[in-house]
């Protein structure tokens, strides 16, 4: 199975020019937001705040992602979670059409799509009306975990991560109309999917994952935000297994990152610790909406629990801007990272956008 470049494409990052079954769009350097020479990007959960409601929280991440074009980010990615009362976006292609609707420029895409918990042509299908609608703008990000605990993904019919490559290899077939002789699906057309294929992504957090994006020749996006201890081991394993493809004829590396920013490091640090006990509550089994930064202050850690919230908070990146700004040009260098993607969780949508407007404005700086 071979994946290609957009039409009139010129080689650029690793990019190869090709026919055009699936694009690879690489960022310009030159014509984006960058921190030390990495283009910077957006993921988003669309996160439902204590006291908020889940149309609330969607029409903030739109807000979001027009205020993410204006600032120059490349991509705005949102994931797919299920089942997560603090998580509006279970729906990707749903919220990347709004997305996209609301925007002109940037790219839009998944971050991801949980690829057991769907049927490939229904992923190729969705995705090829998107970039039909919006072409040359949309993202696939195709990832393998369902996303959610077990009695959801049962619901979800999900069939475990075992199916992962077969699936990949069909959706990667319903995209180029390119199978194998004597395939039960050569005959089955993705309409609008087939000749509408979406920039695709594989993320991870895992070697397999590596492995998979490697031997395939696809853009690999890692996620450090929530795995940070495989980072370093799973790029290299990435870039070691890495063969060039009709979409890429170099490594291509995306590494997401948790940042929160604000004009202080004291007020940066008020304003994480609303995702901070989000994440302890869904560590222990008790998933809620995201808390006010008060609450967070007043809760009784106990000393696990704190020793929990360190261990996590030590990997991501908090501060006024100067601060998150060095942090995250150290995590650029670390992974020698292609782009960089940033995820921000506050209870505030407010101070969701005004740290990425701090970022933004280091970035430049």
């Amino acid at each position: 199975m071979t994946i290609s470049n957009q039409p009139g494409g010129t080689r650029r990052g690793g990019r190869s020019p090709g026919p055009p079954v699936l694009p690879t769009f690489v960022a310009d350097a030159a014509a984006s937001l960058t921190l030390a020479g990495a283009p910077l990007s957006v993921l988003d959960l669309a996160p439902i705040p204590e006291g908020g409601s889940a149309g609330g929280a969607l029409r903030a991440t739109i807000e979001l992602a027009r205020q993410a074009e204006r600032l120059g980010f490349t991509r705005f990615w949102v994931a797919e979670h299920h089942g997560m009362p603090g998580i509006a976006s279970s729906s990707p292609p749903v919220l990347i059409g709004h997305i996209a609707a609301a925007t002109s420029v940037i790219r839009v895409g998944s971050g991801g799509v949980m690829l057991p918990n769907h049927t490939s042509l229904v992923v190729a299908e969705q995705f090829g009306m998107l970039e039909a609608l919006h072409p040359g703008r949309i993202d696939l990000g195709i990832g393998r975990a369902p996303g959610t605990d077990q009695a959801t993904a049962a619901a979800l019919r999900h069939r475990g991560p075992d199916d992962f490559p077969r699936q990949l290899a069909d959706l990667l077939g319903f995209f180029t109309g390119q199978w194998p002789a004597g395939h039960p699906y050569a005959s089955v057309r993705a309409v609008p999917g087939e000749g509408n294929g979406p920039d695709m992504w594989l993320l991870g957090s895992s070697a397999y994952s590596a492995q998979v994006a490697g031997a395939l020749g696809l853009p690999f996006a890692f996620a450090h935000h929530f795995m940070p201890a495989n980072t370093l081991p799973a790029l290299a394993l990435y870039r070691e297994s890495f063969r060039p493809s009709e979409a890429l004829d170099a490594p291509q590396v995306m590494v997401a990152a948790a940042a929160v920013s604000a004009e202080t490091d004291e007020r940066a640090r008020f304003l994480a610790g609303a995702g901070a006990l989000s994440f302890l509550r869904l560590r222990q089994g008790r998933p809620g909406r995201v808390p006010a930064p008060e609450e967070a202050a007043a809760y009784p850690y106990s000393d696990l629990e704190r020793a929990i919230i360190a261990d996590r908070q030590s990997t991501q990146h908090i501060g006024a801007p100067d601060t998150v700004r060095a942090s995250l040009e150290d995590l650029i260098k670390r992974t020698e990272a292609d782009e960089l993607m940033i995820t921000t969780q506050t209870h505030d949508p407010a101070d969701r956008l005004r740290s990425f407007e701090l970022l933004a404005a280091a970035a430049r700086a």
